[in-house]
């Protein structure tokens, strides 16, 4: 049994977590030693301690293959719960950093409970979708799967830490791959782009495109039983979500996430305060060229300009040291890995293990595609780690969870 699990593994996967992992260690590296480094396993520095990080994470993907993998099913709301209860309880021990009380600190070791609840959340869903008496497609099963998601994200966001919480719509995807509609996508993207487009041209503007196309669409289907309901109840929502827009804005997003809007938007021009970050992160791209400057030879980076730049703003190393041959590469490498997880996922026999996977899918989707963003300046600054690759042992280990469930599931497929 031990040599079918194994030889069943997808070693293709395993193979873009090994890729990944290691080319984080190395930019890691370059982006926090100083002029000189006496060894990569100093456990003083950031790359060593990131080196002791990623060996037990080895011991981690050991022990996670070896449980059996009912037990991910089975335990499923056990974990869920006891997830939840770490995420209530940082308000009582946990400890506050950079304004955000997301921490436990056990002496020199500190464990963010926000980075496991994501695999926590990924369990419980997949269980509850897959459940015999749940049909996705009733929205009472539908507003129940919503439940789910939304108790941790506003448990994160009471830390406060708006980043990590905005991932859990990450879960949609899954949901419609199951068979809920194609409005709440249509909603979710919808809202943002009114949002966004009432932000840059004012309420007053989108009234009137929003009734130019109104009208538009009213003359070529006036003949169409429906469309004008659709039309008067679309204008509607429109306007009262434009006219909604500035207090969102003004009344519940704190001055420096208006600042990053403002900034990314282009209404800003702040280089040296809170577009800082940004900006020096382009220019260490714009540095790499084709093909970088050299490990350890990025002027941006050696010379500590970008802050955070082996945290959140990792990418911005890999682009000025590597040069865009080397951010191509690494842009490939997510892009192999979500199709392999998506591949294996829709491969599975259990609907349970299908779900799992495309949630493992969607969450890392999400926080690749947001930190990328934000590190080349197309969207907003909100501190999210890039997967697997930015310094961190708990978001190291969550994502190492995340995904090494999943591939014991796949493992375990033929036996089910």
């Amino acid at each position: 049994m031990v040599k079918s699990n194994v030889s069943s593994i997808d070693w293709l996967t395993v193979l873009i977590f090994a890729l990944l992992v290691g080319f984080g260690w190395i930019n890691i590296i370059s982006s926090s030693m100083g002029n000189q480094i006496d060894s990569v396993f100093d456990l003083d520095q950031p790359y060593g301690k990131q080196a002791l990080w990623i060996g037990l994470s080895v011991v981690l993907i050991v022990f996670i293959l070896a449980t059996e993998a009912k037990f991910y099913e089975r335990f499923s709301g056990l974990i869920f719960v006891i997830s939840m209860l770490s995420l209530v309880g940082l308000h009582i021990f946990g400890k506050t950093i950079s304004g955000a009380t997301s921490w436990y600190v056990f002496g020199p070791v500190s464990l963010q409970p926000s980075e496991f609840a994501k695999a926590a959340t990924a369990l419980a869903l997949s269980m509850y979708v897959s459940d015999l008496q749940t049909n996705i497609k009733r929205w009472k099963d539908q507003l129940r799967s919503f439940i789910i998601i939304c108790i941790p994200a506003l448990l994160i966001l009471t830390q406060p830490d708006a980043g990590s919480a905005m991932i859990y719509a990450a879960f949609i995807f899954p949901l419609y791959r199951e068979g809920i509609t194609g409005v709440y996508l249509l909603i979710g993207f919808g809202t943002i782009a009114i949002f966004i487009l009432t932000l840059i041209l004012g309420p007053q503007y989108m009234l009137i495109i929003t009734l130019t196309i109104g009208l538009i669409i009213h003359v070529f289907n006036r003949h169409k039983k429906g469309v004008l309901k659709f039309i008067l109840l679309s204008f509607v929502l429109i306007s009262a979500l434009s006219f909604s827009v500035d207090f969102v804005f003004y009344k519940m997003f704190k001055q420096h996430h208006r600042d990053r809007f403002n900034i990314v938007l282009g209404k800003e021009v702040d280089a040296k305060g809170i577009g800082y970050n940004t900006n020096q992160s382009e220019i260490a791209i714009g540095n790499g060229g084709w093909i970088g400057k050299g490990w350890t030879q990025g002027t941006q980076t050696k010379g500590n300009f970008v802050p955070e730049q082996h945290t959140d703003y990792i990418f911005s190393t890999v682009g000025e040291e590597w040069g865009f041959l080397g951010s191509f590469v690494v842009v490939g490498l997510f892009s192999i890995l979500f199709l392999r997880i998506i591949y294996l996922a829709e491969r599975q026999k259990k609907q349970f293990n299908r779900v799992y996977g495309y949630s493992v899918a969607s969450i890392i989707f999400m926080h690749f595609f947001v930190n990328v963003g934000m590190v080349i300046g197309i969207l907003p600054t909100v501190g999210i780690p890039l997967p697997f690759f930015s310094y961190g042992g708990s978001g190291l280990w969550g994502f190492t969870v995340l995904l090494f469930i999943f591939v014991k599931l796949d493992a375990d497929r033929m036996n089910t």
